[in-house]
């Protein structure tokens, strides 16, 4: 009887016992931030975070807030929701928040028509405006062909990341969506991001003008603008400052001159150009690149709120960070096309990578418990079953006269 008492003891002990702490899980580090203006914007409506999608180019970028090298100094106070700093040539991110933050991209979308569209399309070919092709949202930036006009597809680029013209956007996805059209470019800019790695981007309009479904991050960004700048034309359209759209005589339509209205060629040393873009939904959105000390750096925001600094200003004072880094400063990479699969960390994604950011932490914590408490009872419940067998072997052995074993 004394064997069953201690196992019964035992097991009580077990299943009194506090159950040992869990460690807290670290909360994002809050990304340096301007007093936002009031009241703030609406937010868009975004799919539930991937842990999987998120890690794409390391376990560090998987964070709602911000990452930086270790010893880096603080990046300048931006209004973006999220932002990106990576080289373009060895494709490190240098720095970020929220990387992998879902967020609406506005007309920074073209650089996804750009990456998809530049190797299928002829510059000297030629393409004629359609009623489609016009049909944009009133109001919304154009750059004023007109129907029935003909336009070599190197004025079209021009006028696209010149003047982000939503028009010349319809009418670049037609031309190299096939025998599908614009359906069949979209499906293609689609295609491409994948291709890309920038699995948290889809289009559901070329021209980046609000649509359902329509998404990207600053890191899918980075990687899209990557391959822009890998090509030799959309460097050299990115770069123009001027262009000329041709008169269409059989329209009766003149010609006329456009301007690039990404102000980092006017006024930032070593700018190589980019994209901007803007709606009421998404923000100030932004991408820009520039090269100092033949180090080229690219920086990629979302929903920014003009403050104090408009949004190429914002990705202006970034980039000066990014350069003030060390050459081998990284927290990640911008995986090249077709490897982001094989990129995925194996390690365990933090916690607040997770749905709900460092909610799921707590989630497993309350699965955690039930469980433990699960294994104390059968700890328990195995001890006073031992017990019981040695009592019984007692018996049978005090029966027979034998010593006690």
């Amino acid at each position: 009887m004394r064997v069953r008492a201690l196992a019964v003891a035992a097991a009580a002990v077990l299943m009194t016992a506090p159950l040992p702490p869990i460690a807290a899980v670290a909360a994002p580090i809050p990304c340096p931030r301007p007093a936002p203006p009031a009241p703030g914007p609406s937010q868009p409506v975004t799919p539930s975070p991937d842990p999987v999608q998120r890690a794409v180019g390391g376990a560090r970028l998987a964070t709602q807030g911000l990452v930086v090298a270790s010893g880096a100094p603080a990046p300048p106070k931006v209004a973006a929701t999220s932002w990106l700093v990576a080289d373009l040539d060895t494709g490190a991110v240098l720095g970020g928040c929220g990387p992998h933050e879902y967020a609406t991209p506005a007309s920074v979308q073209k650089l996804l028509l750009a990456a998809t569209m530049l190797p299928r399309l002829d510059p000297s070919d030629m393409v004629t405006v359609t009623d489609g092709d016009l049909d944009i949202e009133p109001g919304s930036s154009a750059v004023g062909l007109v129907k029935g006009g003909r336009y070599r597809v190197e004025t079209l680029w021009l006028g696209l990341l010149l003047r982000s013209g939503n028009e010349v956007a319809n009418a670049l996805a037609r031309a190299g969506g096939g025998a599908d059209g614009m359906t069949g470019g979209l499906r293609a800019m689609n295609e491409q991001a994948r291709q890309l790695g920038a699995y948290q981007t889809h289009a559901a309009t070329p021209s980046g003008l609000d649509g359902p479904g329509q998404f990207t991050s600053a890191y899918d960004l980075a990687l899209i603008a990557r391959a822009c700048f890998a090509d030799a034309h959309f460097r050299r359209y990115a770069a123009t400052r001027e262009a000329t759209i041709p008169p269409q005589p059989r329209q009766g339509a003149k010609g006329f001159t456009i301007d690039n209205d990404n102000q980092l060629l006017y006024h930032y040393p070593g700018a190589l150009g980019g994209k901007t873009g803007y709606t009421d939904l998404a923000r100030h959105t932004y991408v820009g690149a520039a090269e100092r000390g033949g180090r080229r750096l690219v920086v990629t925001l979302l929903g920014a709120d003009v403050v104090d600094k408009r949004g190429w200003e914002q990705g202006a004072a970034l980039l000066d960070w990014g350069f003030a880094l060390p050459r081998d400063a990284s927290v990640g990479v911008l995986v090249s096309p077709g490897t982001a699969t094989s990129a995925v960390p194996s390690a365990p994604v933090p916690p607040q990578a997770l749905p709900g950011g460092a909610a799921g932490e707590s989630g497993r914590r309350t699965l955690a418990a039930p469980l433990r408490w699960a294994s104390l009872t059968v700890l328990a419940a195995g001890l006073t079953l031992l017990g019981g067998a040695l009592v019984a072997r007692r018996g049978r052995a005090a029966h027979r006269g034998r010593p006690d074993l």
